[in-house]
């Protein structure tokens, strides 16, 4: 590949070109969040002189690494891992963009806000930057305790979210500098899955995110938060087995492998289960409310929100007996990866089966969350409904449509599932198209676009969703009556 300079504010960058698209990866954002600025807000970057190459990706946040053969699992080498993690990657069209710019779109990645990365192949942005004529951003975000550990009430500088205000960071680079990139600060979308889309929940909940992004995009992901009472006892022991509890000042100086071995002794403590123990706590500060409270309050009044949920997003999680909980177990379970009260009535329906309690995930994590965000913001700006619902029936893992099994078709980057024994049907690469166009059609006018079909916003008289199938069709409220024994008396 040949090479593409450009100049920014802080300085020049070096990154490639060639194939129809340009390239600039390991692009800092933010200065290293190390020593004494670890476990504190991300800090302006200072300017360099020269140019700087962007041609290599940084190194991701410190992590447990996914096996080789997840949808995530990295095609490479293990990248490096250091503390020193906040970069974000650019993609962008080779041709001269227009002169208002392009629709920037910045994926914010999943991965139980402990793993995850944005220089995982699964989301490239190359094919979506060459074909949909946009700029797409990746970035890293710090993970874990380093990224969520809820700090704030300890003073001294320390911050909760951090990891979220590192999104905040990036997306304030992306204000400043991504006109040299041929993008238009003012048209940008995010997008993202899992605690991907948490994050951009909590953003749009967060008064210093507001005004970074017109449009948000939430694939299997909505407002979700730790309790500060139980995100304060896992600082505690995570402080406790650290060994910093009585020695504060040791906390900037101890090695990235001491943290690291205090998270795995902080999760073998407490014994979570499949509980996140590591997510966005209500700090008062950072996020002042719990982000479907303040959504329904008009937190987010001018953001255009595309949302929605995979058919069976608990199948992959609950695939054999050992992944089963019994009852009590389970609602404990929901009450922390949800901060809500009292599970116990709405888990009761689901049998304590493998299909059961996957389907239990599906509803009560994914599907009334998302129907719970679309009908609140849906008072305040247009919101679409989609349900991805595509299968590969006699694949161990793609028989169902399950959690992250859209990421693909949204990048059309359906190469990556060879590995996973999966044969490309020109069937997928037509949803892949039209799904990849769905989105960028949002990103670029506010409305999604589907083929030969209208697709209406969501409200809660009609609730219009558009089903992505071997074909697409759009339903109102598809699954009404298991809503309406879910929600009982809720507000959605």
């Amino acid at each position: 590949m040949g090479s593409i300079t450009v100049h920014t504010r802080l300085g020049q960058l070096r990154g490639e070109s060639g194939n129809g698209y340009h390239v600039w990866k390991g692009i800092p954002y933010a200065q290293p969040p190390v020593g004494e600025l670890r476990f504190h807000a991300p800090q302006p970057l200072k300017a360099w002189e020269g140019v700087r190459a962007a041609t290599r990706f940084g190194p991701i946040c410190p992590q447990p690494m996914p096996s080789a053969d997840s949808m995530t699992g990295n095609l490479v080498e293990p990248p490096e891992q250091s503390e020193d993690c906040l970069y974000l990657n650019v993609w962008t069209p080779a041709s001269e963009a227009p002169v208002e710019g392009r629709p920037v779109m910045v994926w914010i990645h999943g991965g139980a806000f402990v793993t995850g990365s944005g220089i995982i192949p699964l989301y490239d942005g190359a094919r979506m930057a060459q074909k949909s004529d946009v700029v797409v951003v990746t970035m890293n975000y710090r993970l874990g305790p380093l990224g969520f550990l809820h700090l704030t009430p300890r003073g001294d500088g320390l911050t909760s979210n951090t990891g979220l205000l590192d999104q905040i960071a990036a997306l304030e680079w992306i204000r400043d500098h991504i006109a040299a990139f041929g993008g238009n600060p003012n048209e940008v979308t995010v997008f993202g899955e899992s605690s991907g889309a948490m994050s951009i929940a909590a953003l749009l909940a967060m008064p210093a995110a507001k005004g970074l992004f017109q449009r948000a995009i939430l694939q299997s992901g909505a407002s979700q938060v730790l309790p500060s009472s139980q995100a304060e006892q896992v600082a505690a022991m995570y402080l406790q087995q650290l060994g910093v509890d009585q020695h504060p000042e040791r906390l900037f100086t101890l090695p990235t492998d001491a943290l690291m071995l205090a998270m795995a002794k902080t999760h073998e403590v407490l014994r979570p289960g499949m509980a996140m123990i590591y997510q966005p706590v209500v700090d008062g500060v950072t996020l002042p409310d719990v982000p479907l409270s303040a959504i329904a309050q008009g937190s987010a009044k001018q953001v255009s929100v595309l949302i929605g949920t995979n058919l069976h997003e608990g199948d992959y999680f609950i695939r054999k007996e050992s992944h089963l909980m019994d009852k009590t177990t389970a609602s404990h379970a929901l009450e922390m990866m949800t901060g809500m009260p009292d599970f116990s009535e709405l888990t009761e329906p689901f049998p304590v089966t493998i299909e059961g309690q996957a389907q239990m995930l599906t509803d009560l994590i994914f599907w009334l969350p998302a129907l719970a965000l679309a009908v609140a913001q849906s008072a305040y700006a247009p919101v679409w409904m989609y349900r991805f619902d595509w299968t590969f029936q006699g694949h161990p893992t793609f028989r169902k449509a399950v959690h992250g099994a859209e990421i693909a078709f949204v990048f059309d980057n359906l190469e990556l599932l060879d590995k996973l024994g999966l044969d490309i049907q020109p069937s997928m690469r037509t949803l892949a198209h039209d799904m990849q166009q769905a989105w960028v059609t949002f990103a670029r006018t506010g409305k999604p676009v589907l083929p030969e079909r209208e697709w209406p916003t969501y409200d809660r008289e009609e609730r219009a969703t558009a089903i992505f199938h071997q074909d697409i069709t759009v339903e109102h409220d598809p699954q009404g009556d298991k809503r309406r024994q879910l929600t009982g008396q809720m507000n959605i």
